[in-house]
C-alpha cells in the first residue's frame, strides 16, 4: 500500500470517529469524512453491493481525487470501508476520477478509473491528461496495475481527445 493510500485511511479512521452517527445521513451515502463527487464502479461483489464515489477525505470541497468505498447487503444500511484508491502514482497524480468495477473469473475485483496527471501546453498553459487505469483487489484492499495505464491517447481513434478521455465502462 503506498503511503498516500495509507496516509488516507489513517485520517478516515481518525477523523471519521468524531462524526457522530446521528449526525450522518440515515439513508443516502455519504463520505465518512471529507467531500464526495461522482459514484464510480457500482457492483455486486461477494454477497455485497460495492459503490465507489470521488473523494478528496481532508477538506469539504474538491482536491484531488481518491475514491472512497461503501459496502451494503440491503442497498439501504452502508458500510464505510477504507479509501481504494489515492492518487499516488505519475499517471494519475491528479486524481483518480470515474470508473467502473466487474469481478473477475478468479474471483478478484477489477476496479477501471480514469487516471488523470497534467501536461503544459507550449503556451504556458496547464491541461489535463486522461488515461485509462486498473486495479485488482478482494474488496477491500486493491493494488494498481504494474503496466498502468493501460489506455492511453495512442489507443483513441482518430480526431479524439486525450482531454475528454473519462468515465470508462466495463461490464459483462
Amino acid at each position: 500500500m503506498s503511503e498516500m493510500l495509507e496516509k488516507a485511511r489513517k485520517y478516515e479512521d481518525e477523523q471519521g470517529k468524531q462524526i457522530k452517527a446521528e449526525d450522518r445521513p440515515v439513508f443516502h451515502v455519504s463520505p465518512y469524512v471529507g467531500w464526495m463527487n461522482d459514484p464510480n464502479g457500482f457492483s455486486y461483489y461477494q454477497g455485497e453491493y460495492h459503490l465507489f464515489y470521488q473523494y478528496y477525505p481532508y477538506d469539504t470541497h474538491w482536491n484531488s481525487m481518491h475514491w472512497g468505498h461503501v459496502v451494503s447487503k440491503d442497498l439501504l444500511h452502508w458500510k464505510h470501508l477504507p479509501a481504494a484508491l489515492a492518487p499516488d502514482e505519475d499517471y494519475d497524480k491528479i486524481g483518480c476520477f470515474s470508473g467502473s468495477a466487474i469481478e473477475l473469473e478468479d474471483g478478484r475485483q477489477l476496479l477501471l478509473y480514469t487516471a488523470v496527471d497534467q501536461e503544459t501546453m507550449e503556451d504556458g498553459t496547464v491541461r489535463d491528461i486522461q488515461t485509462q487505469a486498473v486495479a485488482v483487489g478482494d474488496g477491500k484492499d486493491y493494488k494498481k496495475y504494474e503496466k498502468n495505464p493501460v489506455l492511453t491517447a495512442k489507443d483513441l481513434p482518430e480526431g479524439a481527445s486525450k482531454v475528454d478521455f473519462r468515465d470508462p465502462k466495463i461490464w459483462k
